[in-house]
């Protein structure tokens, strides 16, 4: 018994020992190679994958590329409203706008509104989701209270705003009840406070939206990696800046992005806040292009909105690529 039970387990398989002229089961064919998935396809027939694409790619030709193509034109034009020729002056609009203080001051307000909304929506979308992470009917509640202003129209939202801070609004009133004396403050009136006001106001619009795609990195996280840590006597300050935060890399990298993305192209919420006051202390580079339109001065407005789209490329390009650098580090 044990050597027929010896003489089975070191007997070749059936395939390998085939002799009957054929090849063996799991023998390859000699003198072919084996069909891939994309020789099975006709031609004709790989025509239809790209037929589908076709309506998203004519679509971002006719909405994005075109209206790019035109405006880095128009932006190198001299073209106003009150001549129907256009002549081309190359660096002329960029010179006058440089000229009058427009360009340098627009573009100092416009980095430092985008960088104050960028890491208040991330710092309150970033805390708000370690709070209610768990699935509960209470977070469920919160999360979705939380997520209301991202439904509210900018403009809505501005003006909302705009009346709570006002002089005589209940911000004011609230202070001048809990604390001595009367608080008249016109909080939307003074340079800084307006534009950190009004970047903090974009940040509450969009910040449970980022708190949503938090929730779902942390809900992500291994919860054996998690269990390691605290065995380890990680402490919960510990646990969260040594292991979710790292392992919150790909979250961080598309929250980050598309909150300075977001707020380079703001408008809705200035205009309906400060419109771009008080003085210029608010006018963003998208501010500047309206009143720019509004006075019919497309060439320079032209040139103030091919900006924007520079500094978007600019940042959002070598930032993405250094936080997926981080990613694969971390």
């Amino acid at each position: 018994m044990s050597s027929e039970m010896t003489s089975r387990r070191h007997a070749p398989p059936a395939a390998e020992t085939d002799t009957g002229g054929g090849p063996g089961l799991n023998r390859p064919q000699k003198g072919g190679s084996r069909p891939t998935d994309r020789s099975l396809l006709h031609p004709r027939r790989r025509l239809y994958h790209y037929a589908f694409a076709l309506p998203s790619i004519c679509l971002v030709l006719v909405f994005f590329v075109v209206p790019f193509v035109a405006n880095a034109f128009f932006a190198f034009v001299q073209w106003t409203g009150y001549s129907s020729t256009l002549t081309w002056t190359g660096l002329s609009n960029f010179e006058l706008l440089d000229q009058v203080g427009l360009l340098k001051h627009a573009i100092t307000v416009t980095a430092v509104y985008a960088v104050t909304a960028m890491a208040v929506q991330n710092a309150v979308g970033l805390a708000l989701a370690t709070a209610l992470q768990r699935t509960s009917r209470v977070n469920t509640v919160f999360r979705s209270l939380f997520f209301v202003p991202v439904l509210i129209s900018p403009l809505a939202a501005g003006y909302i705003w705009a009346a709570v801070l006002d002089e005589h609004g209940p911000v004011n009133a609230f202070l001048s009840a809990v604390l001595p004396g009367d608080f008249h403050y016109a909080w939307l009136g003074h340079d800084t406070s307006a534009l950190l006001l009004v970047a903090s106001i974009d940040a509450w619009k969009l910040s449970g939206l980022i708190t949503l795609v938090y929730i779902a990195g942390l809900n992500r996280i291994p919860e054996q990696v998690l269990q390691a840590a605290t065995l380890d006597g990680a402490g919960a300050w510990r646990r969260f800046w040594s292991v979710k935060l790292p392992l919150l890399a790909p979250a961080v990298t598309f929250n980050v992005t598309v909150s300075l993305v977001g707020a380079f192209s703001a408008l809705d919420v200035v205009f309906s806040t400060t419109a771009g006051g008080p003085g210029d202390a608010t006018t963003l580079l998208n501010v500047a292009v309206y009143t720019q339109y509004g006075q019919s001065f497309f060439g320079t407005a032209s040139a103030l909105s091919f900006v924007v789209t520079l500094m978007v490329i600019v940042t959002a390009v070598p930032l993405m690529s250094w936080l997926r650098r981080r990613e694969v580090q971390m």
